[in-house]
């Protein structure tokens, strides 16, 4: 996102009215955590992403986040126009391995999936978000989630994950909005929470009464490193 640098005393700074332009980044999320793959539950009135960390053992969710039923949509088309402009300067990203033919496995229940993950008492309650900014250099994107609140936004979450599962996450995503207005649409109602494991292995802006969030950021280097200060979104 684009703004004018020439502020004037009856041209105020965009930055001043809409705190979602500037987030801090804490030091507890500054570094970040890796995913390698994610799981999508419905809930009443939100979705819960599980980002996890499938390599070694124990597998566990590294980071929780809930994210407004009105957000996902607006999140899911900011997470597909950064594949497409991945896309556009390196190619389509490489592809995770399938399972050969003949090799298939019975679908784990998400009883029998969570026995097998490692869930820690930090990262239960998980945290909110009602925004996020997306960034990608070759080899992953990286998802800072945002709370947008008055008087400044701040990152609540920091996750990359790898380049060649984003069309898998996407599909998840998508998969629990479906999912959501299949629900409404056959007078279900929204009670209980429901996982959608299409990929048991995120720009958003946030709801209308909220300040406007962001567009895609521009590619970065791999060895760009975020630092723990006020971070302004890049266009």
């Amino acid at each position: 996102m684009t703004f004018d640098s020439d502020a004037s005393p009856d041209r105020p700074d965009p930055a001043e009215n809409n705190p979602a332009l500037r987030a801090r980044v804490p030091d507890h999320v500054a570094d970040g955590c890796f995913s390698t793959g994610a799981i999508v539950m419905t809930g009443p009135s939100e979705y819960i992403v599980d980002f996890l960390q499938t390599i070694g053992r124990p597998h566990k969710v590294a980071s929780r986040v809930v994210i407004p039923h009105p957000v996902m949509p607006q999140f899911i088309d900011a997470l597909q126009t950064n594949l497409e402009l991945y896309r556009n300067r390196f190619g389509d990203p490489p592809s995770p391995p399938v399972p050969q033919p003949g090799n298939e496995q019975r679908r784990p229940t998400p009883q029998e999936i969570y026995d097998d993950l490692k869930l820690p008492d930090d990262v239960l309650s998980g945290v909110y978000a009602n925004g996020v900014m997306i960034g990608h250099g070759a080899s992953e994107f990286g998802l800072d989630f945002l709370t947008s609140f008055f008087p400044q936004s701040a990152v609540s979450a920091r996750v990359f994950v790898a380049a060649g599962q984003i069309p898998r996450l996407l599909e998840s995503l998508k998969g629990a909005v479906r999912q959501l207005e299949q629900r409404r649409q056959g007078g279900h109602g929204q009670q209980g929470t429901t996982p959608s494991l299409e990929s048991p292995h995120p720009s958003a802006p946030p709801p209308e009464s909220a300040p406007p969030l962001l567009e895609p950021r521009k590619e970065e280097d791999d060895s760009d490193k975020p630092e723990d200060e006020d971070k302004p979104p890049q266009d």
